[in-house]
């Protein structure tokens, strides 16, 4: 709401005052006195311009129009400042329950009631008239509330929403790029590690070839071995699946690290402290392994110092080098791709932290990266305790303040008439706290608190009759129906489908019209009670009815914006995988002709024994490796050539669903092969993405297992925390996939989803589940 709609209420409400008093009055005839319109122009003055500020201190608003409301009514006519006093609090309060917390909102219902129910004992006695005006307000201001709330919820909620897919739209255009730098990242720190490596020891069993000569026996095992990691290696970085088994520990990975460049004759002395898994580990070992293979270009037999501490508030990541020692040759000087220092600054500035590099005063070289620690900053309180201390002794103070007047005058009315009876105001109280009772269970037990509003409706006109109730005979009647109509709305908002109980409002119908025709038989009327009844259960029905139809369309929207939603998460993750999943295959295919193809010559080369070979096929390897990384930029794959993603596109689509904000876990045992039946993968990664692109905000977990049997091999997929993946829609969808290849699906709404697919030969069902998804990844 903006400021011309904050003035612009205000002074509708002080026209809507003027209209009521002084302008009824002068409707009349009657002039109101000088005195009365100073007082209540100055009440609508300090009401208004309050009004007007409510926004920001929407508390203090509210206590201000509250006491000048109350000290304007006391020397003027009835109905002077009847509207400033209810529609101006209520909108106070409404303001409160939209931009505070509950329980400010609640506490000052609670506080306001109780202040105005002792000032209005001050200034009239309990010899006022049967009260029936304290409910009605009291009611009104728990409306005003209870709607400020809402209009609360449904803001945090619409900008929750907003900013879920907002996170996922931006997530959808960022992960490709994301894959492909990490790509790039990978292909430099595999490739770059392991074959400078061959290239550092080739060269030096070379050069001592003839004071050493079992070092070239040991440099050709050492490529054959190194050339075959590199292949599994790059084959990972290709395509890395979940999580099939459990991975040493970031400091033991770390302490190998450091073993492995031990062996090429590189002094490293390390002091590592334990580190958790994640984004901090990973980018520790990506940072050490970077700056190690460093040295071993530029500084061959330099000693190096490996420090990572591991703090409260920082974990320090430093990597120090000496000078090299004299006469060294460098036998991979020349072979970078000039993007290390890059790399290693993206590393640390992925995982929060940053890096700085540079040479020494001993002539060597540094690397110190200061990465997160184990603790983050606390998440402040929006409200400490001393401060709720404060707002209760603020609200009960604000009470007790009428309570001594309150005191005097009631001695002396129970003196003065010791046989009162009690009043219907004090009934009705009771019955309406019944009710507001009722309607705090309506989200537990629907059911149970709808019966007790019907059975509490029959009550109304009992305590119309035993408290000599002498007002407006269908208000109490239609208090009941107000509360009765508003949980069956909220119940209709929630079924899932039409009429789905129609006993409650049928039952509603009946005891409203039981409880009007009572009440206006009662008081006594020339009118038939054929034809009262009649009037009653008409009302009663449109009433019922019209809560029924705003129910069920407010249910009906909110699912639909829920469906728009869900639908929008789930194409913007299926596009991003796709994305994602091509660029990799588009990189991957770049790996096979080139940095693979050396590699494997490589590879060839060593067994055979040929030293010089194999030290020009690592260099060539290396080479191949630079211009892949120059041209892994160039190109795009269009959508229609985007391929299928299969079982290892499952890391991307986790990735995707984490970006949403809720937490995705992938694990495919070890029993799972690398290579599947195609139509069977495809399958497998189609079903997995229907079931998370059902949505919910449950951590989910999807677990992919092979059992073997006697009719063969079944691939099985178990998926917990995902209860909408049990809805008929989504059911359908997955027994359609599933039938396709002969498999079986099992949905329980409290349990885990349970499909088997059969590891069969490609056929013709699976031949027309394959042309599905190619036309699907077509679109």
């Amino acid at each position: 709401m903006n400021r011309t709609d904050d003035r612009l209420i205000p002074v509708l409400l002080i026209c809507a005052q003027a209209v009521v008093w002084p302008g009824a009055v002068l409707l009349r005839g009657d002039a109101p006195r000088s005195v009365d319109l100073l007082v209540v122009a100055l009440v609508a003055g300090l009401v208004g311009a309050g009004l007007a500020l409510r926004r920001a201190r929407p508390v203090g608003v509210l206590v201000l129009v509250a006491l000048v409301c109350a000290l304007g009514a006391g020397p003027t006519p009835a109905g002077a400042v009847v509207v400033l006093g209810t529609a101006g609090v209520a909108l106070a309060l409404f303001t409160v329950a939209t931009d505070r917390d509950t329980f400010t909102a609640v506490l000052c219902v609670v506080a306001l009631a109780a202040w105005q129910s002792l000032h209005g004992l001050s200034l009239h006695g309990l010899s006022d008239r049967d009260g029936l005006d304290v409910v009605l307000t009291v009611l009104l201001y728990v409306a005003a509330c209870g709607a400020g709330l809402l209009v609360r919820r449904r803001r945090r909620a619409r900008r929750t929403a907003e900013r879920v897919l907002k996170r996922a739209e931006a997530e959808r255009h960022r992960l490709p790029a994301v894959e492909r730098r990490r790509m790039e990242r990978e292909l430099h720190d595999v490739s770059a590690h392991h074959l400078t490596a061959v290239v550092v020891t080739a060269g030096a069993a070379l050069g001592l070839r003839e004071r050493r000569p079992e070092l070239a026996d040991e440099a050709l095992e050492f490529a054959a071995e190194t050339g075959r990691e590199v292949t599994r290696a790059l084959g990972a970085v290709r395509a890395p699946a979940p999580s099939r088994e459990d991975v040493p520990s970031p400091e033991e990975r770390l302490r190998e690290l450091v073993v492995g460049f031990r062996r090429l004759d590189q002094r490293v002395d390390c002091e590592i402290d334990p580190l958790p898994d994640g984004a901090v580990a990973d980018a520790a070992y990506g940072i050490v392994r970077e700056a190690l293979t460093n040295v071993a270009r530029h500084a061959a037999g330099a000693h190096t110092t490996v420090l990572c501490r591991y703090g409260d508030t920082r974990t320090d990541v430093v990597v120090t080098s000496a000078a090299p020692p004299k006469g060294a040759v460098a036998h991979g000087a020349g072979l970078g791709s000039g993007r290390g220092q890059g790399f290693l600054r993206s590393r640390a500035r992925e995982a929060g932290g940053t890096l700085s590099s540079g040479p020494t005063p001993e002539g060597g070289w540094e690397v110190r990266a200061v990465l997160p620690g184990r603790t983050a900053a606390p998440v402040e309180r929006s409200v400490t305790r001393g401060y709720r201390s404060a707002q209760v002794v603020a609200a009960v103070g604000l009470c007790l303040q009428p309570l001594l007047p309150t005191l005097v005058i009631r001695s002396e009315s129970a003196a003065a008439s010791p046989g009162s009876q009690v009043s219907a105001g004090v009934l009705f109280a009771l019955l309406a706290a019944a009710q507001g009772l009722a309607l705090l269970r309506l989200r537990r037990t629907p059911r149970v608190a709808l019966g007790v509003l019907c059975a509490l409706a029959l009550l109304w006109p009992v305590a119309m009759a035993a408290g000599h109730y002498a007002g407006p005979v269908l208000l109490p009647p239609a208090l009941s129906m107000i509360a009765t109509c508003a949980a069956l709305a909220v119940d209709a908002s929630r079924a899932r489908t039409e009429g789905r109980r129609w006993g409650f409002p049928i039952a509603a119908v009946a005891v409203h019209a039981v409880a009007v025709t009572a009440a206006v038989l009662d008081r006594g009327t020339t009118v038939p009670g054929w034809a009262v009844a009649g009037c009653a259960v008409a009302g009663a029905s449109l009433a019922v009815g019209a809560a029924l139809w705003g129910g069920a369309l407010r249910g009906r929207r909110d699912r639909a914006a829920r469906g728009y939603q869900e639908e929008r998460l789930a194409a913007w993750t299926g596009e991003a995988v796709r994305d994602a999943w091509a660029e990799r295959r588009r990189i991957a295919a770049g790996l096979e002709t080139t940095v693979l193809s050396r590699t494997a010559d490589m590879v060839t080369e060593a067994e055979a024994g040929r030293l010089d070979a194999t030290a020009d096929r690592a260099r060539e390897a290396l080479a191949a490796m630079r211009a892949l990384l120059d041209t892994v930029r160039q190109g795009e794959t269009g959508p229609e050539l985007r391929p299928q993603p299969t079982l290892q596109a499952l890391d991307l689509l986790a990735h995707q669903c984490r970006a949403t904000g809720r937490d995705v876990e992938i694990r495919l045992t070890d029993r799972v092969p690398e290579r599947l039946p195609t139509t069977v993968d495809l399958t497998a990664y189609h079903v997995a993405e229907t079931v998370l692109s059902a949505g919910g905000e449950e951590p989910a977990m999807l677990e992919l297992d092979l059992e073997r049997g006697a009719d063969g091999d079944t691939l099985t997929l178990a998926a917990t925390g995902v209860p909408r993946a049990a809805r008929p829609v989504v059911r359908e969808r997955l027994a359609a996939r599933v039938a396709a290849l002969g498999g079986t699906l099992a949905t329980d709404p409290p349990g885990p989803v349970r499909l088997r697919l059969p590891l069969a030969p490609d056929g013709p069902a699976g031949s027309a589940v394959l042309a599905e998804d190619d036309a699907e990844g077509e679109r």
